[in-house]
């Protein structure tokens, strides 16, 4: 439930029309009141700052709790980046649009989970992104610009052509999915196109066909989730990318997805549902651990490691995915499991969501390294995570505190092949 319009707000509904205004123009984003951002001499001053999906900005009893829990204030890399400061200007007419910060937020949901007042701070980042977004301002950052471009044109974030979507996979002769087949694998855009993600999927292709698994992917017809195009605010393009999706999806009869990245996984579960894309939806943790539980996968000689494990947001926070991860690796033998000191729900973000893994800033890369300094000091042999966001920037944002670099990052999947080759 929303809440109430505070008594100074009283009378500008009547003289506007429901929707996000930006200097006097309409931005075509709707709420369940009128926003107006900036705007002529009537509107200067005048802001009802409310979204439909969480509550208004003007609910914000100004506490602090938001600031102290995000990843920034842990790391202190975000140049003052404060949640609470910038809705507290949103209250007070001045909304931080045409400034870094908007960009900042990595949308992991460590201050909603503890908001007394349930602001959705990561709707609330989305509607200032979708304004700036919607006016083209030059504060949109440039990296983010060109992977925007780039899924538009070509329906991925690198750039790359569509028949290369499928070269690891017409490598290893991985089946395209067709009516009948028990399971469509979604690799997304990272294990197409990044080599270091692309081993996770050739580890999870082997777990899966060593498990019996009739299973298939969409090759050239896969597109973008739209999972970070939403979070940076342009809504059509999503649109068009999920509804492309979703057809290519009822096409082929597919029911049931399995995906490596948690970003794909909160989009198809939770996102898809509400334009008529209604699927059953698995992380491959949760399968893999089905897979260990059924007895499907052989695993028998020990790898002797410890490894600690990263809760990314999209799985953890966004879906209580806790148990099925840790379930996969301590099914492992020889394997001990150290947590660090902040896991579970208590997860530091990697600084990928949100879609600030295309920005490439370094500010974000900071956060990963302040993660991975958490990780280094449990002395473990292997970081293990379950999210291409997580390994790339694990990979490429180690330790600036100069933590032992000799902890190798793993995805779960990779970790589990290696036993499995190992047992046999």
């Amino acid at each position: 439930m929303t809440a109430e319009a505070p008594q100074w707000m009283t009378g500008i509904r009547r003289r506007m029309d429901y929707g996000w205004r930006y200097r006097g123009a309409p931005t075509g984003l709707l709420s369940d009141n009128a926003i107006v951002l900036g705007g002529n001499s009537d509107e200067s001053g005048q802001l009802m700052a409310a979204w439909g999906k969480g509550g208004f900005p003007a609910a914000c009893l100004q506490c602090g709790t938001c600031t102290s829990l995000c990843p920034y204030e842990f790391a202190k890399d975000g140049g003052g980046f404060s949640p609470r400061r910038m809705v507290r200007e949103t209250q007070l007419v001045y909304p931080p649009l045409e400034r870094e910060e908007s960009w900042l937020c990595a949308t992991c949901r460590a201050c909603e989970d503890k908001c007394p007042r349930g602001v959705k701070i990561a709707d609330f980042m989305m509607a200032l992104r979708g304004v700036e977004i919607g006016f083209a301002l030059d504060t949109v950052p440039a990296g983010l610009r060109r992977a925007l471009r780039n899924i538009a044109s070509v329906g991925n974030p690198f750039g790359e052509p569509r028949e290369k979507r499928v070269e690891w996979a017409d490598r290893i002769r991985v089946k395209r999915f067709t009516r009948g087949m028990d399971l469509l694998y979604f690799p997304g855009c990272f294990a197409a196109y990044d080599a270091r993600a692309t081993r996770v999927a050739v580890a999870l292709v082997s777990l899966l066909r060593m498990a019996g698994v009739d299973f298939g992917i969409l090759g050239e017809d896969e597109s973008c989730c739209g999972e970070s195009v939403r979070k940076a605010g342009a809504e059509e393009l999503y649109l068009t990318l999920a509804r492309h999706n979703i057809a290519r999806f009822r096409e082929r009869g597919v029911t049931r997805i399995l995906t490596t990245s948690p970003h794909c996984y909160h989009t198809f579960k939770t996102e898809y549902s509400s334009i008529g894309g209604d699927f059953e939806v698995l992380h491959h943790t949760e399968y893999l651990a089905q897979l260990v539980r059924e007895g499907r996968l052989r695993l028998g000689a020990s790898l002797r490691a410890t490894v600690t494990y990263h809760d990314p947001c999209y799985l953890g926070r966004y879906h209580g995915v806790y148990n099925q991860p840790r379930e996969v690796l301590r099914s492992i033998p020889g394997i001990e499991v150290v947590e660090m000191e902040r896991s579970r729900g208590r997860s530091i973000c990697c600084g990928g969501g949100g879609g600030r893994i295309w920005q490439g800033a370094v500010r974000g890369q900071r956060l990963s390294g302040f993660r991975f300094d958490q990780a280094g000091r449990t002395g473990c042999e292997y970081l293990a995570v379950s999210c291409p966001y997580c390994l790339s920037n694990f990979d490429i944002g180690q330790s600036p505190g100069g933590s032992s670099r000799t902890m190798e990052v793993k995805d779960i999947a990779e970790l589990l092949w290696q036993a499995v080759c190992v047992s046999g």
